[in-house]
């Protein structure tokens, strides 16, 4: 039997799917460096023009086209031009110091224009057109021209300093502007201007003190109050970044004073209301930004982020998608958009809707096609659907883009795990153990490779350092349990279990294991185990989402018609299962009944490809449903108009029973898998037989029980089995007693017994073949058993499991008489072994585990002398066997051809007895409730 033992999937809902979104920086016109996480403020808004006649600002919040500089470049330029201005002269200095330029184009005397000076207007007017179009040479011509025609005054020179300005001359411009000023203190343009430049300069003490005289000088001019407010708005960025936040906040509010609808300085308090996690009050600016300035991307794309913070994700996207309409190039604001399109698609995915999750996903690659959580994310929803290889493929684009995406070297190890590549599986979850020494999923599936390597020290390492990392990891719990079920250590197994489901309650994986251990205990517990069985059915059951009822009028109740029978199976590979599930796959009389076989085969092989071109040629039909919901098999086989269907697989590994809770056909049973019941109430039957559960057994069940006339099951050999080989104790001189089962199965109880056989027999020797073998410390700890029941360990010979499934029958060349484990004794073990020629000794118990091996060697006639009643018996029959090694000898010669003559091997024989039990099932089953709601009644049997 196999346990569930997944590898850790670090699926969406435990990884922060998308990412931080990164929020806009504090506005400063003079700020453009454009990292990571702060964008620029929108190009050029809210600043100065150097020409201030050129000023592109009409009113608060509109642009103009020109760059910010860089905060380096305004050190820079600080720097320069306060040397600029000590080579020239300060607007402070006295008006004597005019430049050359400073005696021409004054009014005359008696203030009143002559006609020569209406030629000067209009020249003037000539020369501040020039400059608007970016003439600024020209415009310097035309004023130059003049100089015979009138002297200075304020206006010319603040316009020569304005075309200065623009050809670079910032000393000759701020000049231009002292000698305006001497001439006219109070001139607002000239105020204007040279705030402009020492602006543009980054001496913004200096520009906010000529901007507020501007203001002074004409109070109701707007765009001196917008400029004002630019400058006051960028000196708050300033002091913010130095440390000085509560300066800063005041600059911002003298902003709004200045120029109640200058949106920056209602974004940069937003910014800092942000950062402080006041988002309330961040909203309430971020808005009063937006209604000065509706396209203001920044603040669509902070008021975005808040609301990611807050949960209200749809919000955030409208955010986001505003803001990229108002700056369609806006990179953060499309990383932003991937980031709550991917967390969206994450919170949809796990309400159920996973195709609504991938599309989100990949509506958010759209916006950041580099965007590694989206990816993994895709990568995850991929893969639960069974899309693996395109799962693969978007991991490794994650770990592309982000190479210390651990959960995506982690998935990628996963799924090369289920693949059978397992060196590439190691080389995955070593990377992301690299990146993430503790990560407890990496840690967790590094042991799964361990335990199915058979290393089971190196498992238990892992294991122990994931629940370390993760305490509360339920699903460590889990694997510790199958690695402790791996080497025999059931009662700590069920202890692991049990802890797993105490911190994940519905853990299935978990859950079934534990009922999977509750067979390996001994008898007494049977209505324990029973309990347990159908407590967890029920549960499943009222967690299940039913199919509506089957209407007497949906099914043909003709009790002679053809039926149609499904298997539902994973294990259709080299698999035990599938050495007994071939027959009546393959030899179903197709006009008495049309099969349909559920494929459910995590790793397909060369088996599987042969079985389904068997079934097909025997006229069945084979349905591939791995990547299939329960849900949705559950609806697939209610289509196919299933009568009858078959659980192959109980409560092992990969199992579909949540489909069966579903009810989807009018008589379901449980088959060949699980050697006890599936406790759910929906499933109607188990096949068995008398032998391997009496008539008088006292084991209970939710199912009723099905038995077949002769053995329950029929064995189909491997094709690949070595012939049989010579009786080894002919040769030996010894009998070597030996058994192949798992070592869960060979308790102290078994171990004690098997001692005493050695004891009995001096010169004998035990034979045991496990995977945990492999690992020095359950050797020893199996040796250092039968050492204290003082047996010479050179006695006993301890293999691990052969590659081959060729090799693994080779071994039986070195066995003479194989030993039944108990209490749950083997079936595939005990089939192969007689097929190798090798006789087994079996022990008769009370349920149906225990009677396996007594129902396969019942119907080869072996009874007598190798089933026994009692412990006792059982090693007197091994020890009187060992005795006779010529008997032996003759028994193993002929032992193949009992078999394969027996109806043990006889497929056709055996499926015409199926088909007639499925028959009689179904001529009585109009006369029984077909309800959803529970079973049919029984039908004698």
């Amino acid at each position: 039997m196999t346990d569930i033992m997944k590898p850790s999937t670090e699926a969406a809902q435990r990884l922060a799917p998308g990412g931080n979104a990164s929020a806009c920086s504090p506005y400063s016109s003079a700020n453009s460096s454009d990292t990571e996480d702060w964008p620029l403020p929108p190009r050029g808004m809210g600043i100065f023009n150097k020409a201030v006649e050129g000023l592109s600002i009409n009113e608060c919040g509109e642009q103009s086209s020109l760059e910010p500089a860089s905060l380096d470049e305004v050190q820079t330029v600080e720097t320069s031009s306060r040397a600029s201005i000590e080579e020239g002269q300060a607007l402070s200095s006295p008006a004597d110091s005019l430049s050359p330029c400073a005696s021409m184009f004054s009014l005359n005397a008696s203030g009143k224009f002559s006609q020569e000076a209406e030629k000067v207007e209009q020249r003037l007017k000539l020369a501040r057109l020039m400059l608007n179009r970016s003439k600024a040479r020209d415009a310097l011509g035309v004023i130059d021209q003049l100089s015979s025609h009138a002297q200075p005054t304020a206006g010319v020179l603040c316009l020569r300093g304005q075309c200065c300005s623009a050809l670079g001359n910032n000393a000759l411009a701020f000049a231009c502007f002292s000698n305006a000023l001497a001439l006219e203190a109070n001139h607002a343009e000239t105020l204007m201007a040279a705030g402009a430049l020492y602006k543009s300069c980054g001496l913004l003490p200096e520009a906010l003190q000529s901007l507020e005289a501007a203001v002074k000088a004409q109070p109701k001019e707007p765009s001196y109050k917008q400029a004002m407010a630019v400058v006051l708005t960028d000196l708050g960025t300033k002091l913010k970044l130095n440390g000085r936040l509560e300066e800063g906040f005041e600059h911002y509010r003298r902003a709004i004073a200045a120029c109640p609808a200058y949106a920056p300085a209602f974004y940069n308090i937003g910014v800092i209301h942000s950062e402080r996690r006041d988002f309330a009050a961040a909203k309430q600016y971020y808005e009063r930004a937006l209604q000065a300035h509706p396209g203001y991307a920044e603040a669509h794309c902070n008021l975005g982020v808040i609301h990611k913070e807050e949960g209200r994700l749809e919000e955030a996207i409208a955010s986001y998608e505003r803001a990229l309409a108002a700056a369609p190039e806006f990179n953060i604001v499309r990383n932003n958009l991937a980031v709550a399109l991917t967390e969206l698609g994450t919170r949809i995915k796990l309400s159920g809707d996973v195709v609504g999750g991938v599309a989100l996903y990949e509506r958010a690659l759209t916006y950041n096609a580099k965007h590694a959580k989206a990816l993994y994310n895709l990568g995850v929803a991929c893969g639960e659907m069974g899309h693996v290889s395109r799962a693969m493929f978007l991991y490794e684009l994650a770990i592309h883009f982000d190479p210390s995406c651990a959960e995506a070297w982690n998935n990628l190890g996963v799924l090369q795990r289920d693949l059978g590549n397992f060196e590439s599986a190691f080389t995955c979850y070593q990377a992301a153990l690299q990146l993430r020494p503790n990560f407890p999923q990496g840690l967790n599936n590094l042991a799964v490779i361990f335990t199915a390597q058979g290393r089971a020290q190196d498992a238990l390492q892992m294991l122990q350092a994931a629940i370390a990392a993760a305490p509360d990891y339920a699903e460590a719990y889990n694997n510790l349990g199958v690695l402790q079920r791996e080497v025999g250590a059931i009662k700590e197994a069920i202890a692991s279990y049990e802890k797993c489901l105490e911190l994940a309650p519905r853990s299935r994986n978990a859950g079934q294991n534990r009922l999977l251990a509750l067979n390996y205990t001994h008898a007494g517990e049977d209505a324990f185990v029973c309990d347990a069985h159908a407590e967890w059915g029920d549960e499943l059951q009222a967690a299940t989402q039913q199919l509506p009822e089957l209407g007497e009028e949906a099914i043909d109740w003709d009790p002679e018609r053809c039926l149609t029978v499904g298997y539902v199976s994973p294990d259709l590979f080299t698999h035990s299962v599938s050495y007994f599930a071939e027959a009546p796959l393959t030899h179903h009389d197709t006009s008495r009944v049309r099969h349909i076989v559920y494929s459910c085969v995590p790793r397909p092989d060369a088996k599987t490809a042969r079985l389904r071109g068997a079934v097909e040629a025997a006229g069945g039909a084979w349905r591939d449903v791995l990547a299939l919901s329960e849900a949705d098999l559950a609806a697939l086989v209610r289509a196919d108009g299933v009568d009858i269907l078959v659980d192959l697989t109980g409560h092992t590994a990969n199992n579909r029973l949540g489909a069966f809770a579903m009810r989807p056909a009018p008589i379901q049973a449980t088959w060949i898998g699980y050697p006890n019941s599936t406790g759910l109430r929906s499933v109607d039957f188990r096949i068995t037989d008398a032998e391997a559960d009496p008539v008088d057994t006292q084991q209970t069940f939710t199912e009723q029980l099905l038995r077949m006339p002769g053995c329950f099951l029929c064995y189909t050999p491997a094709q690949d089995a070595p012939a049989v080989s010579q009786l080894p104790a002919s040769a030996n001189g010894f009998v070597t007693f030996g058994s192949f089962n798992n070592l869960a199965k060979i308790t102290p109880q078994v171990m004690a017994v098997w001692a005493s056989i050695l004891h009995a027999v001096p010169s004998s020797r035990l034979l045991l073949k496990n995977k945990p073998f492999a690992c020095a410390s359950a050797k020893a700890h199996v040796l250092s058993q039968f050492a204290a029941a003082g047996i010479d360990t050179a006695r006993v010979d301890l293999l691990p499991l052969a590659a081959a499934n060729s090799d693994h029958l080779g071994t039986y060349a070195h066995m003479d008489i194989s030993l039944d484990p108990f209490p749950y004794a083997g079936t595939t073990t005990t089939c192969e072994s007689l097929y190798m020629g090798v006789p087994v000794v079996t022990l008769q118990g009370r349920c149906h585990a225990h009677n396996v091996g007594v129902s396969l060697l019942a119907v080869l006639g072996m009874r007598g002398g190798w089933v026994a009643a009692s412990e006792d018996e059982y090693v007197r029959l091994a020890v009187q066997a060992a005795a006779d090694v010529p008997g032996l000898a003759a028994l193993r010669a002929g032992l193949r051809a009992r078999v394969l003559g027996s109806p043990l091997c006889d497929g056709r024989a055996f499926t015409r007895g199926l088909e007639e039990q499925y028959r009689r099932l179904w001529r009585d089953c109009p006369a029984r409730s077909t309800s959803s709601a529970g079973s049919p009644a029984a039908v004698p049997v």
